[in-house]
């Protein structure tokens, strides 16, 4: 099943503005605050060492230019979230979808290679690799997308048949070609299935509700995904 949506109810789902759990994506670990942090204090630095040096006035840009060096370590994350939204935003059209699990499997993928010396000072090259569990999920008229996303232990849960929602996006107002789609929602378990939060889980939910009864069968128009 997939259900057009209108651009105002498109905006409510991916906002303009990071919300909490979007910021908690890009705020990262306790490290990468302390990286932000840094920053912040170097960068008043400069701007302290250079009004004393050059003996530079202080006025409005300097007072602007430090406030925001100051909180870059609380805006930054949300500046990046809203840049992905806005990433996100710039298709024309969206739809309710509405599919089943059509398989799962668990892959890996390598992060990064670490050199380090064991205690014969033999040098060893240690991969990081991360988990991720893959999505096929699909309908009735063939249309197929999938969804990688790293592996957690809420994921257990996850069933072949099992009901799934999401988002889709396109340029066309048909949406006959789909160019991109958002995190997915189980119903039956209640879990998010994603790498990023996309959506307004909110609004979201309030949409889901309101199209659960059965809709009318629509013409089985294939849809395909942008190579």
């Amino acid at each position: 099943m997939l259900v057009p949506l209108t651009r105002k109810k498109f905006e409510q789902l991916v906002p303009f503005i990071a919300t909490g759990a979007q910021y908690q994506y890009y705020a990262g670990k306790f490290s990468n605050f302390l990286q932000r942090l840094l920053i912040s204090v170097i960068a008043i630095a400069i701007i302290l060492l250079g009004e004393v040096l050059l003996r530079l006035e202080f006025n409005l840009i300097t007072f602007l230019v430090g406030v925001l060096s100051a909180f870059f370590w609380l805006w930054y994350p949300v500046f990046q979230a809203s840049i992905r939204n806005a990433k996100c935003r710039r298709y024309k059209y969206c739809g309710f979808f509405r599919g089943r699990i059509l398989d799962w499997w668990i892959t890996d993928k390598l992060m990064g290679k670490q050199e380090t010396v064991n205690n014969k000072g033999e040098l060893v090259i240690v991969e990081n690799r991360e988990k991720l569990i893959n999505l096929e999920i699909g309908d009735n008229t063939g249309f197929t997308v999938e969804l990688q996303a790293p592996l957690r232990n809420s994921y257990k849960v996850i069933l072949r048949g099992q009901v799934a929602e999401m988002i889709l996006m396109s340029n066309r107002s048909d949406l006959s070609r789909i160019e991109e789609f958002t995190d997915v929602y189980i119903p039956s378990c209640d879990l998010w299935v994603n790498d990023y939060p996309y959506l307004r889980r909110d609004f979201f939910s309030e949409v889901s509700r309101r199209l659960r009864k059965k809709q009318p069968e629509r013409p089985n128009r294939r849809r395909r995904r942008m190579d």
